[in-house]
């Protein structure tokens, strides 16, 4: 268990939310170590919240792990990666079960669900929740993207291929701006979208263009700055904010950082978007 207490150390832990969060993220890591030996990252790269949280300090916790493939190929399968996820989880004395999720629709997602079927670590705290962990591939993913080798060292040292900063941001704005949730808004994607503008992250237009093309949200791959601002915009303006507040909450240790949420604050925060 030193490995895992190691892990664990770098948390503050006050709260059972507190639990959960840090034992999902050490059993990512983990699982991304897993996928390191198996020779994933040779044919994939990591990118969405978890990634923005891992490796470029991201200050929300995330729940699943996304990745693309480097070019499109429909007939990949997850299933020879996860004996070697299973092995990574078994040196630290971890069983986990890897079940496939059964597609209702033909979709370029391969999934699978991460379920430890002891805990990872425990504290004495009754109500502590199980852990499911998330992971997705896109199959035909839009292409236009940059990666670049990241490090983790633990549980121990290697890389991950890992989507830059420019068309992380790319991802995250396709999916605010086009993910069907039907009435349910997911806070986790706006405080992202904030993060963003803070740090002065810049936006690759054309790789967000590529995924618009894609999902037959834009005519073409092409569009411009202000045409961008104004779905942007409209988007906001039909946003509640109180709930996005509530939504993302959870993930994050200071509340006060969601004071200041408003559509003004979001609307002056989209004429702030650096571009690449």
């Amino acid at each position: 268990m030193e490995v895992l207490d190691k892990m664990l150390s770098k948390y503050k832990i006050d709260t059972a939310t507190d639990v959960l969060n840090a034992n999902r993220e050490v059993m990512q890591e983990i699982a991304l170590a897993g996928l390191y030996r198996g020779g994933f990252f040779n044919k994939a790269s990591f990118y969405g919240g978890t990634c923005l949280r891992i490796f470029y300090g991201l200050d929300r916790f995330s729940e699943d792990l996304d990745f693309s493939l480097l070019k499109k190929d429909e007939d990949f399968k997850l299933e020879p990666y996860f004996n070697a996820v299973k092995t990574e989880f078994a040196l630290l004395g971890i069983d986990v079960e890897i079940s496939g999720k059964q597609k209702k629709i033909s979709t370029n997602i391969e999934s699978a669900f991460l379920k430890p079927t002891s805990p990872v670590y425990t504290l004495n705290i009754q109500s502590q929740k199980n852990i499911k962990i998330k992971f997705e591939v896109d199959t035909n993913p839009p292409l236009g993207f940059n990666v670049e080798n990241k490090l983790l060292l633990q549980p121990f040292s290697f890389y991950v291929n890992c989507f830059t900063l420019p068309d992380l941001f790319a991802g995250k704005m396709h999916a605010l701006l086009f993910r069907s949730w039907k009435t349910r808004i997911k806070g986790r994607d706006w405080y992202d979208f904030e993060w963003y503008v803070r740090n002065n992250s810049n936006l690759n237009l054309s790789h967000f263009a590529e995924r618009a093309f894609q999902s037959q949200h834009l005519p073409d791959n092409n569009i411009e700055k202000d045409e961008f601002i104004k779905i942007l915009k409209e988007k906001i303006e039909s946003v509640d904010f109180k709930n996005a507040a509530a939504e993302v909450s959870v993930f994050i240790k200071d509340q006060s950082a969601l004071e200041i949420w408003s559509k003004d604050y979001f609307l002056q925060l989209a004429d702030m978007i650096n571009f690449k």
